[in-house]
């Protein structure tokens, strides 16, 4: 079964972002790749974009949450457009509270966690990277669709 691993782009603070995200999930980076990293005469980097972020990853279960800085050469990503939402499936309440109120943490809860018409312990949030989340813990789901 192939698995679903999300990539976003930040403008510049992916680093910061991924270190959150890092505090929340726990675990440790699998790879951190600089534009200072991968710069040739062939792909020359601007000096204030070197140390930004060309590829980091961290694994979060059988997923990988995966993200870059766009230079700034390529323009500015519309942080406040409607990005496709991380959609985290918990294993139990206590990792959905946990979830919820680590990632949304500064950010703008738009469904607080709650029950859920559909049976689901669920909340929506945007968080203060401006990324959307969705956090759920169905009791009733056993690994298949």
């Amino acid at each position: 079964m192939a698995l679903i691993n999300p990539h976003i782009n930040f403008n510049g603070n992916a680093e910061e972002a991924f270190n959150f995200y890092k505090s929340v999930f726990g675990g440790e980076f699998a790879k951190i790749i600089r534009f200072k990293d991968i710069t040739s005469t062939k792909y020359p980097i601007a000096e204030n974009e070197a140390n930004k972020i060309m590829h980091i990853a961290l694994p979060i279960g059988k997923n990988v949450l995966m993200a870059n800085d766009i230079p700034e050469s390529m323009g500015q990503v519309n942080e406040n457009e409607n990005r496709s939402k991380i959609s985290v499936s918990a294993e139990s309440r206590e990792e959905a509270d946990k979830l919820f109120s680590g990632l949304s943490a500064g950010g703008n809860i738009e469904v607080p966690i709650s029950d859920s018409p559909w049976g689901s312990y669920f909340g929506m949030f945007r968080d203060k990277f401006g990324i959307e989340w969705m956090v759920d813990f169905d009791p009733n789901y056993n690994g298949k669709v």
